[in-house]
């Protein structure tokens, strides 16, 4: 019998969570949607439900993009896998990372946002039926991914050790079988904030030189790391070579998220693969935004650096607030989660219990995970300022049952 194409698959839950926080804000003041954030201040209502950020997107970014608007070759389906400067900037962006030489006109795909190059290379590189390893939790949208290509995620549940999220290899030995197609890792982890050290991305090369295994890399919040931690891009690795597809984009170091602008860098071999699937997809990713992801990646890293001191803070913040609750503090990325099971309540209650009692909308981490999931909600601390956030603990403790 032929496996239904969407088996497996779940909502991810932040759009009804939103809706509800939306739904709260209306009632309060009865206008909508053009002054929803002047309301939601007006509501009181902390809005940590979603993977957005009020920081700025660069400038320069946006004057490129003003521009582009103006400029014929833009509007063009032509080239199909993205514009020559934005592939050049993209493989000397993956090489400084990586160490690696990238050869642009070889290596590099643009594609419509990071998840768009997640399913693009999954259709190519994956046959129904394949098992795709991936960290328990892991953001449903990229389950959800590889139960549309027609493969099989297995999840190897994180562990929590000495106050940070770590892969349990024995656990990651034991999910590789003869199915097992590719090991699909995003660090900074969506959205425990785990944060992959050198000795974990070794076990992972090993076990994919020992098994063949092809290694995806979404590497969308790679510098997106906090307390002094650097950058690791596991492509680095000699195991590695060749065996790396990496997957990245704009949205989140830069701000970019409405550009929807993303990349794959992979071996030559793959990316004809990965090319042939993004072609019979989008056809081209979008015109005017490619310009300024490639001044916004020739801009360098300081503008990234100021960011990530500032979403810093608001982590610091919300940690603080939640001291001696169960939260483990992420090493990096934009949330963080709170075991509610601990203190009583799932996930899905104590998101509702947040929203009616606290004005904390908290998205509930169901079929997000099958060990670290429906126990626990997230927070997003990306899109509120550290004023904002002050005060929450209280809130959340109250809302809880747990002052």
């Amino acid at each position: 019998m032929t496996k239904e194409r969407l088996a497996g698959m779940h909502g991810i839950g932040v759009d009804r969570m939103g809706a509800a926080a939306d739904e709260q804000t209306n009632d309060l003041t009865g206008v909508r949607p053009v002054e929803a954030a002047a309301n939601e201040i007006k509501a009181g209502i902390l809005r940590l439900e979603n993977f957005d950020t009020d920081l700025r997107s660069p400038p320069a970014a946006i004057a490129e993009t003003k521009r582009a608007v103006e400029d014929d070759a833009a509007n063009s389906y032509l080239p199909f896998i993205g514009q020559d400067k934005l592939r050049q900037a993209v493989a000397r962006h993956v090489g400084v990372q990586s160490g690696l030489e990238i050869d642009w006109r070889r290596q590099v795909v643009i594609t419509a946002g990071g998840l768009n190059g997640v399913l693009v290379a999954l259709l190519a590189l994956t046959q129904p039926g394949d098992e795709v390893v991936m960290t328990d939790p892991t953001y449903i949208g990229m389950i959800n991914r590889v139960c549309l290509a027609g493969a099989v995620p297995r999840l190897v549940a994180f562990a929590a050790e000495s106050g940070a999220w770590r892969l349990d290899f024995e656990a990651l030995r034991r999910s590789i079988n003869p199915k097992t197609r590719t090991i699909f890792i995003m660090s900074p982890s969506m959205p425990s904030g785990a944060v992959l050290n050198q000795a974990e991305w070794s076990a992972i090369a090993e076990l994919c030189a020992d098994a063949c295994l092809l290694l995806l890399y979404n590497a969308a919040m790679e510098r997106i790391v906090y307390d002094g931690r650097s950058g690791f891009h596991p492509a680095s690795i000699p195991a590695f070579a060749g065996r790396t597809v990496t997957i990245g984009s704009v949205s989140k170091e830069h701000c970019m998220i409405g550009w929807r602008v993303g990349w794959v860098v992979a071996a030559p071999a793959l990316i004809d693969r990965i090319a042939l699937v993004q072609i019979s997809d989008v056809v081209v990713p979008v015109g005017i935004a490619q310009g300024a992801a490639t001044v916004a990646l020739e801009e360098g890293s300081d503008a990234v650096i100021r960011a990530v001191a500032e979403w810093q803070r608001r982590r610091d913040m919300v940690v603080k607030e939640l001291d001696g609750l169960p939260v483990i503090a992420p090493a990096g990325g934009w949330s963080m989660l709170l075991d509610t099971g601990a203190l009583g309540h799932g996930g899905e209650k104590a998101s509702a219990l947040l929203l009616e009692k606290a004005r904390i909308a908290a998205t509930p981490m169901v079929n997000w995970g099958e060990v670290n999931g429906r126990q626990f909600v997230r927070f997003v601390f990306s899109n509120e300022p550290v004023g904002r956030l002050r005060g929450m603990g209280a809130k959340v403790r109250h809302a809880l049952g747990c002052a």
